[in-house]
């Protein structure tokens, strides 16, 4: 990956720096697992995908992500082509929309059906970059 200066910075991570992130990461995935309200399960396990790939391109890409406008866009778009899965792309970005919907929009209503099912799918991706992280 050639890193998009407007989103990434290259940077020199240390390990415990990427042991932090990671931590992190599964932090919101356990609040999301234990959690009974479908919104609180839904925006930890959102979150837990998008700190899983800043956590993976600190990693593998060894880019810092920087917070400006799009950037989850571009975080999902390179863990995708990272973890050679689209669903992140396409499910993430549907999340994404969800979430900002009812951040800005006036809310959102996500079913514990929706809720469930988008933390299984976070669960799926955390353990296959977890992998990677892991062993790189």
């Amino acid at each position: 990956m050639k890193p998009n200066q407007e989103f990434f910075k290259k940077f020199d991570f240390k390990s415990d720096e990427i042991e932090r992130y990671l931590q992190s990461a599964l932090h919101d995935l356990e609040i999301a697992e234990k959690d009974q309200f479908s919104e609180v399960k839904f925006t930890y396990s959102y979150q837990a995908l998008v700190k899983t790939g800043i956590t993976l391109l600190a990693k593998v890409e060894k880019v810092k992500v920087r917070s400006v406008p799009g950037h989850h866009v571009k975080i999902l778009e390179k863990m995708s082509e990272i973890l050679s899965d689209e669903d992140v792309a396409a499910i993430g970005n549907a999340m994404r929309i969800k979430r900002n919907t009812d951040l800005y929009g006036g809310g959102e209503i996500i079913s514990e059906k929706e809720a469930a099912d988008y933390l299984k799918f976070v669960q799926r991706i955390v353990g296959k970059a977890k992998k990677i992280i892991e062993t790189k």
